[in-house]
Order: C-alpha cells, then sequence, then structure tokens
C-alpha cells in the first residue's frame, strides 16, 4: 500500500515549482502571501488526498485557484491595473516572461504550467478548470502570441 508523503516533504519537493508559477501569475509582491494561502488549504485537504494523485499537479491546482482569487479582489477593489501586477522577471530570460506576463490569464496560466510547472495538458485542464482540449487552446494561442511578440 503506497501513501502520500510527509506534508513537509511535498512541500520540499514541490514548494519551488508553485511559488515561480504564483510569481508569474500574480507578481512577485502577492506571491508570497498566494503561496502561504495554498500551502494553507494543502495542509487542510492533505489528510483527504489520494495516494495515486499527482501532488505536483494537485498543487499548482490549488496555487492556480489561489491566484485566481487573488487576481479577482484585486479587479475587484480596483487598486490597480491587472497587467502592472506582473513583475517582468520570474525566471529565465526577461523578455520572454515580460512576454508572458501581457497574456490574458487562461493563457499565461497554461504557459506556466506547461513550461514552469511541467505538467501535461491533461493536468493543466484539471489545474485550470477546463477540458483538455481548451487547455491545449489556451496553451496554445498562448504560444502563438508569444512568437508574435518576440
Amino acid at each position: 500500500m503506497t501513501t502520500v508523503p510527509p506534508f513537509q516533504r511535498a512541500l520540499e519537493a514541490h514548494g519551488d515549482a508553485v511559488w515561480r508559477y504564483l510569481r508569474g501569475m500574480v507578481g512577485a509582491g502577492a506571491a508570497d502571501d498566494c503561496f502561504q494561502e495554498t500551502f494553507l488549504a494543502a495542509l487542510r485537504a492533505y489528510p483527504r488526498l489520494h495516494r495515486e494523485s499527482n501532488l505536483r499537479a494537485w498543487l499548482l491546482t490549488i496555487a492556480h485557484r489561489k491566484a485566481i482569487d487573488h487576481l479577482r479582489r484585486r479587479r475587484r477593489d480596483a487598486l490597480e491595473p491587472l497587467g502592472e501586477e506582473i513583475e517582468a522577471k520570474p525566471q529565465g530570460d526577461g523578455a520572454i516572461w515580460s512576454a508572458v506576463a501581457t497574456l490574458p490569464p487562461r493563457q499565461r496560466a497554461a504557459v506556466l504550467l506547461r513550461y514552469g510547472g511541467d505538467l501535461a495538458h491533461r493536468e493543466i485542464a484539471a489545474a485550470i478548470g477546463c477540458s483538455e482540449e481548451a487547455a491545449r487552446r489556451s496553451l496554445h494561442e498562448g504560444l502563438k502570441r508569444l512568437r508574435e511578440t518576440l
């Protein structure tokens, strides 16, 4: 019988990927708060996690939901335009990640989950709450926009 690893091990194994994803989605300033919210929610739900679950995909799904909640709060509060929240350089080449930051949220999430989180289309679909085909399309459209921009 396979069991899920201790929560601390899950945090150590996947924390960097979750933080990078959140930084790409909400910017450096909000990433820390969303990261904490993600892992608090994950800790509460961890005892009910199925041992066959893909832990990385599960954590990135929670992170995606926390990022969307944050973006909705920001939009509702109208504190600042969404496009200005995202920092240019969550990782790697600054020009590429600056361009990723300008993508619409679903396309940005698909690109970040695929190339930052190394998730398959099925896992991206589960994370952003759409069909696998819609996830493929969001990724395709995001990459198309990036090619046009760069």
